[in-house]
């Protein structure tokens, strides 16, 4: 972790940090959404987004290459679009819920993904991130140690084909956002509006695939449509992954599990550069986020300057990051997680 700090004269960092749980008041005071800067947000990363679209089918007609190429940066405003709609899901975008939930509802189509499905399969990540006997909804499948070492030889080949970068970054959400969201996976028993969800969403998802079709024909699907979507969903689920697998993060059985500690201990502070944080709405704050998710994604800077101590905590570098990629198991026992070398460095060959 870098220990650089964000902030020019920011206080010195209380030498006894306060427990987890107190932060929940102090963050209480920054949850306010502004209403006309949410709509500002949405505009500036709505228009850039379906003007970049535009342009990029048009130079269709003059080199699919230039077409692809742009395609591929619009990934970006999808990946901010994705971020508007996940403070839709926390009630954190607008103080209306019913505001913020047909928002969210009205990106879904974009970022295909069926919002009230997320939303709640979100919140289940929430309540039970960094929690041993939770995992499996919303979150990095990750086994401890001795799971791993407890599986038969093809069941450790499917978890390591499973943690491969290529497909944890590449087929992984091609797979998720093109397939697995068109049903409600895990949550199938819960209820009419996951289901209205998910088929609203589709029939969203089909007449905007039909209409690129129509008028368009294969090309702006295959070099617009289908960059745009990949590259946002590639660089989601890293952005997700970096936010909870790093090697200082945090676990427990249930007995000695506990939310704020969890959410503080298991989640980092992703440092970007201002223009790489600003395409992904400060998701990289996500220590805080997960501390109080009622606060809007714009107004977890303040938070940081307000507050040396969570300014740095749990910061990870980009360069810092990439290393994550090779962590794949979570040891009890050291509390950190190891690669698959390390785990036989420590524990020896199976």
């Amino acid at each position: 972790m870098t220990s650089e700090t964000p902030f020019e004269g920011a206080i010195p960092v209380d030498p006894a940090p306060r427990p987890a749980a107190s932060w929940v008041k102090v963050l209480a005071q920054y949850r306010e959404p502004n209403p006309a800067r949410s709509l500002f947000e949405i505009a500036v990363s709505l228009i850039p987004f379906l003007a970049i679209w535009a342009v990029a089918w048009w130079l269709l007609s003059v080199s699919y290459f230039a077409a692809f190429a742009l395609a591929c940066v619009n990934g970006l405003f999808l990946v901010r679009i994705f971020c508007i709609q996940h403070d839709c899901g926390h009630g954190s975008f607008f103080a209306n819920r019913t505001a913020s939930d047909w928002v969210g509802r009205g990106l879904g189509i974009l970022t295909l993904t069926p919002y009230d499905v997320w939303r709640r399969s979100h919140s289940i990540h929430h309540a039970s991130s960094g929690n041993l006997e939770k995992r499996g909804m919303g979150d990095v499948v990750t086994l401890t140690v001795a799971e791993y070492r407890e599986r038969n030889w093809f069941g450790r080949l499917r978890y390591r084909a499973y943690r491969n970068p290529l497909v944890l970054f590449v087929l992984g959400p091609a797979y998720l956002f093109y397939l697995e969201n068109r049903l409600p996976f895990g949550l199938m028993g819960d209820g009419w509006r996951i289901w209205a969800s998910s088929i609203g969403t589709n029939v969203g998802v089909a007449v905007s695939v039909g209409l690129i079709l129509y008028f368009g024909g294969l090309m702006p699907l295959l070099l617009v449509f289908v960059p745009t979507t990949l590259i946002a969903a590639s660089l989601g689920v890293w952005l997700f992954y970096v936010q909870h697998q790093f090697e200082e993060t945090h676990w427990d059985q249930p007995e000695d599990w506990a939310l704020h500690e969890a959410a503080l201990h298991g989640s980092s502070h992703y440092v970007m550069p201002r223009v790489l944080q600003w395409f992904t709405a400060n998701i990289g704050i996500h220590h805080v986020h997960h501390l109080y998710s009622r606060i809007p994604f714009y107004r977890l800077t303040e938070v940081l300057r307000d507050h040396a101590e969570l300014a740095q905590a749990q910061r990870l570098s980009i360069g810092e990051s990439l290393a994550c990629a090779r962590l794949h198991l979570w040891d009890e026992k050291q509390r950190r997680l190891l690669s698959f070398r390390q785990m036989r460095a420590a524990y020896g060959a199976i």
